[in-house]
């Protein structure tokens, strides 16, 4: 077991369960002069100091009481292990939240696109990009060219940057496939990087980012071919937990979009929608008629959009850092959904063209600074309602009893430093499943 001391401000997002709403998008309940207890993987208490001594006397008594029912003989030794189970770490008035979760990421890629980014700085359009060659069609062709065990040992890098920044729990996206063979690549290399890091790993399938070049004349018929033959032998496969797909413009119509999702539901992947980036498309509404688990991007929603998402269950997941990182400003976006009774999450969107940031206290900055939430709301969509939108929730992404035990202490004296410090890094520790996996200036403890 063990025990994380003398914590300063404690957020323990007690409250209702379920996605969080409205006024409710704030509720994270902060415990001053705190103590957070874990075992076997899960917490077991977290509260005041002063309730520290009581857990321990009915934790002492619970084992003496399994020692009087055990063996004579090996009473000794089941002494000696109660004294050994028990670590305590005092992390001197620091303040602990619950470990972030990344609702929405491009994990496995190969190569860069740093260039369009000088294109971008002279002026050019996402668009205009895409016509030059560059854009989702340049790292598909890359990561084409990759082999497996690269991409492998590539987003096992980058997986542990995102635990050094705090990120415990993450989404990841195929879709720089675009044919099975390579679909099916991005997705083992998910796989095993979910059975080989410490952090979870939510695989989604993204056979509709793009259509891939050798389909250019012929759309309908990689449309057939996702759902036809990809859907099936991924879902065979075991590989991925969502389906999702990029509808908006230059992308799949809201129609195309309906036949894929539709198709995957019956074959039994829950679903996930890019929608409404680049121009309005009616995503949202589709996302929440079908009953996606979230619809993300939303820059270009419309109120019949908000409208449908506040009488849904459907998480809408903002990516402030991918607005910011294009020059583009959407206005209080989170405001409005959060105001108009949306549960908002968080992620990075982190790929090689729009996002290259592994980094949810930089989105929280900007998701208080650009996007109009508070620091309490833009905790609760890095963490709480982030877990919701990939599968997670009542799991992670809060420090109740029996949820996991993965939490940040922090080299700060409150979570409202997180976006405050505009780019530092505050994570001093980090535990996943009540154990510490990474320490600033050491790195990864364990994978």
């Amino acid at each position: 077991m063990l025990i994380v001391d003398n914590i300063g401000e404690l957020v323990t997002m007690e409250g209702p369960t379920g996605p969080r709403r409205g006024s409710l998008q704030g509720v994270v309940r902060v415990v001053k002069n705190a103590f957070l207890a874990a075992k076997d993987g899960k917490v077991i208490a977290a509260g005041p100091r002063d309730e520290l001594p009581a857990l321990l006397s009915g934790l002492e008594r619970s084992r003496e009481q399994d020692q009087e029912e055990s063996h004579e003989e090996s009473r000794e030794k089941s002494q000696e292990e109660s004294r050994e189970e028990v670590t305590v770490l005092d992390v001197g008035g620091r303040a602990v939240v619950p470990g972030f979760v990344d609702a929405h990421t491009h994990l496995v890629f190969a190569g860069w696109r740093y260039q369009e980014y000088v294109m971008r700085c002279q002026g050019a359009t996402y668009q205009e990009i895409l016509r030059a060659g560059g854009g989702i069609l340049e790292t598909v062709r890359q990561t084409r060219r990759a082999t497996e065990e690269a991409l492998f040992h590539r987003a096992l890098s980058f997986l542990d940057e995102m635990l050094s920044l705090g990120t415990t729990s993450v989404e990841a996206k195929s879709g720089y496939g675009l044919d099975a063979e390579n679909e099916l690549k991005q997705l083992r290399v998910l796989r095993r990087l979910k059975a080989e890091h410490c952090l979870d790993v939510v695989p989604t399938f993204l056979p509709a980012h793009a259509i891939p070049p050798e389909y250019w004349r012929d759309r309908e018929g990689y449309i057939q071919e996702i759902i036809g033959s990809m859907l099936p032998l991924v879902r065979r496969e075991g590989l991925a937990r969502f389906l999702d797909v990029f509808c908006d413009e230059g992308a799949f119509t809201s129609k195309e979009a309906r036949r894929i999702l539709v198709r995957g539901k019956e074959l039994g992947y829950e679903i996930k929608l890019h929608a409404d980036e680049l121009r309005n498309t009616q995503g949202a509404e589709l996302g929440a008629s079908l009953g996606a688990v979230s619809v993300d991007h939303l820059c270009m929603i419309s109120q019949e959009g908000v409208r449908a998402l506040r009488e849904s269950d459907t998480v809408a997941v903002l990516l402030p850092a991918t607005s910011c990182f294009m020059g583009k400003d959407y206005g209080k976006l989170g405001r409005k959904l959060v105001d108009a009774g949306v549960p908002v999450a968080l992620g990075t969107d982190f790929n090689p063209g729009t996002s290259p940031t592994t980094s949810i206290p930089l989105c929280m900055t900007l998701a208080c600074s650009m996007s109009g939430l508070t620091p309490a709301e833009a905790l609760t969509a890095a963490t709480w309602n982030a877990a919701w939108a990939i599968g997670l929730g009542g799991r992670v992404g809060g420090l109740l009893p029996g949820m996991q035990a993965d939490a940040l202490i922090l080299d700060a004296d409150s979570y409202n430093e997180i976006p405050y410090r505009f780019g530092a890094n505050l994570v001093w520790k980090v535990l996943k499943k009540g154990k510490v996996v990474f320490q600033a200036n050491k790195g990864r403890v364990v994978r």
